[in-house]
């Protein structure tokens, strides 16, 4: 019994801490749900249902809402064994009335008709804010996201550049940058005088942070003026460039991990603007968000979202030269899988600008949180502990989510702090403070 009064008198105080959630994907024009659809719509239930039976059809857009989340809640039965199902449990209880241990089919119609009369609410927001202590909440956005017409003290704007790193080829992404940056590009001097103009804009409007999402085979490398300016110009003619035109990507490094007598001049660009945005990320002294290790479209008939998956290629020995080069910038780091955790952990220690940056995807369930958890309070200065972001896309899902990682994080402190005797209860309480709030608001500046 006392162990337990321990973890839950640590989970009470750590549950009246105000979060700072440093990283979403939130739109702030509809942060909230309008329907249980909004809810069982997250990617986590579709493809939960999905690959325990349930037909893609359900999900049509044709379908209507009371349907396809009675049909997501029939199909609930068969994983209401996994953390998503408790989250969407706590969801139920916390904001709509929910008294049952568990939510099966015969609850679908009544939890809908509740949802309907609770996400009506005009004030509904506030009441999500104000019941999960919801201080702060980091969005995704964008290059050309419109920066207007929220409240960046509560949203808090961040650069999400995967478009511009991977996607640049497209003629219709470079006008979108055209069109965003008044600068026509067509070199290197351009492209970077783009760049520019973006950061100062996002900054301007109060952006926290830059972030991008990478795959396994990433490796990061400068890229020298002439070489980013022949693939700017190739790029934009929809050309390639041979391995003999450029000088400081060098094949032999492995870099870009292909193959054949010619290589893409995507590629090559793909690595100038990568650079380009660290060096912004120096000079506007935003930290760099890394989220490493993903490749997209595995599974090529899964759900929406349901696609992307992980890989035993990814070694942040791949970053060494970035982290070297920007002494200066600091960079959290999320991997997709608890078996890298330990490299974070190890290049966490030794690094000073390397930063643990919550637990992500794949990873986030309580058996691999507890564990990465565990590794990092005994190894990286607590300082430098990010401990938690939602990626929620609704505000709802923010209160279950901090809510697992709190007990786990009070069970880690209790066993590995309180109980040795290296900390006392209020010292433990500061220090998941800290990973919770005060670790956020520092290394961001918020």
């Amino acid at each position: 019994m006392a162990t337990d009064n321990l973890v839950r008198d640590l989970t009470a105080a750590l549950d009246g801490v105000p979060l700072i959630d440093p990283h979403s994907h939130i739109d702030p024009h509809a942060p909230v749900s309008k329907s249980l659809d909004d809810i069982l719509g997250y990617h986590y239930y579709t493809e939960l249902a999905h690959s325990a039976g349930m037909p893609q059809t359900s999900l049509a857009k044709d379908v209507p809402l009371r349907e396809r989340v009675r049909e997501i809640v029939k199909y609930m039965s068969r994983f209401d064994n996994t953390a998503q199902y408790a989250w969407f449990v706590d969801i139920a209880r916390t904001f709509l009335g929910f008294q049952g241990d568990r939510v099966t089919s015969a609850d679908a119609d009544a939890l809908f008709d509740a949802a309907e009369k609770t996400f009506a609410q005009p004030d509904w927001e506030q009441q999500v804010f104000a019941k999960t202590k919801l201080e702060k909440i980091f969005l995704t956005n964008e290059f050309d996201d419109p920066l207007d017409g929220f409240d960046t003290a509560k949203y808090v704007p961040c650069l999400r550049t995967d478009t511009l790193v991977f996607h640049l080829d497209k003629p219709e992404n470079r006008q979108r940058l055209v069109k965003t940056t008044g600068v026509e590009i067509g070199d290197a001097q351009t492209l970077r005088k783009a760049i520019w103009k973006l950061f100062a804009h996002f900054k301007a409007k109060g952006a926290k942070a830059c972030a991008i999402s990478l795959p396994p085979d990433f490796a990061p490398v400068p890229v020298s003026e002439g070489d980013l300016d022949r693939a700017v110009q190739t790029v934009c003619k929809g050309g390639l460039l041979s391995r003999g035109m450029f000088e400081a990507v060098q094949m032999a490094k492995g870099v870009l991990g292909v193959g054949g007598a010619e290589t893409s001049a995507k590629d090559v660009l793909g690595l100038g603007v990568f650079w380009l945005l660290a060096e912004h990320c120096r000079e506007f002294g935003l930290p760099f968000d890394l989220m490493i290790g993903v490749n997209r479209r595995v599974y090529e008939k899964g759900v929406y979202q349901g696609q992307d998956l992980f890989d035993r290629r990814t070694s942040l020995i791949q970053y060494r030269e970035l982290f070297n080069h920007f002494p200066e910038v600091t960079f959290p780091i999320s991997v997709l899988t608890s078996g890298q955790n330990q490299e974070l952990v190890a290049y966490s220690w030794i690094f000073p600008n390397v930063v643990p940056n919550g637990h992500w995807w794949y990873s986030n369930i309580p058996t691999y949180i507890g564990r990465d958890l565990g590794e990092r309070l005994q190894a990286v200065p607590k300082t430098k502990l990010v401990g938690y972001y939602s990626d929620a896309y609704k505000l709802e899902f923010v209160a279950p989510k901090y809510g697992m990682y709190r007990k786990i994080l009070a069970t880690t402190l209790a066993d590995d702090f309180v109980r040795p005797g290296r900390l006392s209860e209020v010292e433990a309480v500061l220090l998941g403070t800290r990973l919770l709030r005060d670790n956020v608001r520092e290394i961001f500046q918020v």
